[in-house]
């Protein structure tokens, strides 16, 4: 018996000799003092000894039991602060040495002209009208003189929620509830997201950003419209814009409009943003159809207005020459990282 005690105490002290962590040390507790552990195995066969010899024998179990547990105690104790001493020593910091760089959020480069265009039309004048994304089909087309079977209607170019709500194709929406519950003289803006079913190509996007203006008073005429339109860009480009009318179409306008600027990436020569043409059309325009002034509730015998609406997108494409819309929307944060706020 005694042979076994002094071959469990030698065992035991190589195993201990040879632990490098703390794992290892709770193994050796387990297989030597556990519930099923040598020491177990050593009481139970104290039975089978003399009754003469079991108290010697049981001090020798008690001593080595003694023994192992405070050397385990002790092992413990200085792989613990060996590894703290490693785990100080890899997490060193030179406090000599320079921080590391921070990076901080910009706002996104769409987020920056929109804020930048509605500061530059407050300074003329214009007061921001905040505008639904969602809306019926009265405030979207019918109140702006959009007849029953016209084409922009159809499924094909608006995206449809209900049979009568749908998201804003325009945020020339925002002219009804407006005029609505607003007397003249009235010169608002609206900016936002607008949404068509459109394909995805270079130029154009399923939803895109845009700023409408509206100007209602007594004796607003045409030229008050384009002296406000060519003071407008001017301040968006910083610079001098050459800039051409075409007439158009528009059910909400009479007699409508569309405004080009000279293509600034190309100066002229043609190129992708163009179509070669060398102008890019910047947006629609015109007088306020009177019929969509009575719908409002103004009587176009006293009052008239302009109205225009135009991509937020191209405006910063032209001014930062770039050549492709998806750029704003796919995350590139090479792209993204080039605009500072």
């Amino acid at each position: 018996m005694q042979n076994k005690i002094k071959s469990l105490n030698h065992l035991f002290n190589e195993e201990l000799e040879n632990c490098r962590h703390t794992k290892e040390i709770e193994r050796l507790r387990v297989k030597y003092l556990g519930k099923k552990s040598s020491i177990q195995s050593l009481m139970k066969e104290l039975r089978k000894c003399d009754q003469a010899e079991r108290p010697h024998i049981g001090k020798e179990i008690n001593i080595l039991k003694e023994h192992i547990a405070s050397a385990l105690e002790t092992k413990s104790q200085e792989i613990q602060e060996e590894e703290l001493t490693l785990r100080l020593e890899k997490e060193k910091i030179d406090v000599t040495m320079p921080g590391r760089r921070r990076f901080f959020g910009r706002i996104h480069p769409l987020s920056q002209i929109l804020e930048e265009v509605i500061e530059i039309l407050a300074g003329m004048g214009f007061s921001f009208q905040a505008s639904p994304e969602i809306e019926t089909e009265y405030y979207n087309y019918g109140g702006l003189n959009y007849s029953v079977d016209h084409p922009a209607r159809d499924m094909q170019d608006t995206l449809y929620l209900s049979e009568n709500v749908m998201l804003r194709s325009h945020t020339t929406a925002i002219q009804q509830h407006v005029m609505e519950n607003t007397l003249p003289p009235i010169r608002i803006i609206a900016a936002g997201k607008c949404y068509r079913n459109e394909t995805i190509t270079a130029r154009s996007h399923v939803f895109f950003h845009q700023v409408d203006g509206l100007y209602i008073d007594k004796k607003v005429n045409f030229g008050d419209l384009l002296a406000t339109m060519k003071e407008f860009y001017t301040k968006v480009f910083k610079r001098s814009v050459e800039m051409r009318i075409r007439p158009s179409y528009f059910p909400f306008v009479e007699p409508g409009m569309e405004i080009d600027l000279k293509c600034i990436i190309c100066s002229g020569k043609g190129c992708a943003l163009c179509k070669q043409t060398s102008w890019v059309e910047v947006c629609g325009a015109g007088m306020v159809h009177p019929r969509v002034l009575k719908a409002g509730g103004i009587d176009p015998e006293i009052y008239s207005g302009y109205a225009w609406g135009g991509g937020i997108e191209r405006l910063l494409m032209l001014r930062s020459r770039i050549d492709d819309i998806r750029l704003f929307t796919e995350n590139d944060l090479r792209f993204l990282e080039q605009f500072t706020a």
